[in-house]
């Protein structure tokens, strides 16, 4: 058995996943091995600039609000093809901006999504349970960055949404759902049963 060691500046999550969730996990969903209990990997924050691509006010909105609610500096995502429909040239125009969280900051983003920004939504039912790909990973697009509390009045007078993906090693929705709801993530109930 590998001990693990949990420090006082070990997210909450971080904290309960080695210690709780783990062996829950491995025992609600039979798992013959404790390697092969599914574990959040990285998450992704983006946000796609479109129509924006020319403004730069708008590109400044966009790069503060990721940088404020995620503590990371942002990355910018160029064109991979030429769009000529789009005024799109492949590597000159941005397209969009990311930032790629892992470690204490990713356990840190997920714990304020979940018990602080997902409640301030407005008639909240929970998350989509049908947003998984092949792979087991989640996404997750959010409407407007007002649900963040990082961000003041002024910050989110220009609107803009944000995609989030959380890559979760597995291999299968089923694996990565009950993970997510043991995180706390709220999903959406179907028929009377969650």
């Amino acid at each position: 058995m590998v001990k693990t060691t949990i420090t006082s500046s070990t997210p909450r999550l971080k904290a309960l996943y080695k210690t709780q969730f783990v062996k829950e996990l491995q025992a609600e969903l039979k798992l013959a091995n404790i390697h092969q209990v599914p574990k959040l990997e990285k998450i992704v924050v983006s946000v796609g600039i479109g129509k924006n691509k020319d403004d730069k006010r708008h590109y400044e909105v966009v790069r503060n609000t990721i940088l404020k609610i995620t503590g990371q500096a942002p990355v910018d995502r160029m064109a991979k093809k030429s769009i000529a429909t789009f005024k799109i040239r492949a590597g000159l125009n941005r397209v969009g901006i990311s930032v790629t969280l892992r470690g204490a900051r990713m356990y840190e983003f997920l714990d304020r999504l979940v018990n602080v920004s997902l409640p301030r939504v407005r008639d909240f039912h929970g998350v989509s349970a049908k947003a998984f790909d092949k792979s087991g990973n989640y996404n997750l697009g959010i409407v407007e960055q007002s649900i963040f509390p990082e961000l003041t009045f002024e910050e989110t007078q220009i609107l803009h949404g944000l995609q989030v993906t959380m890559v979760i090693s597995g291999g299968n929705a089923t694996l990565s759902r009950a993970l997510l709801e043991k995180f706390g993530i709220p999903f959406e109930k179907q028929g009377g049963k969650n």
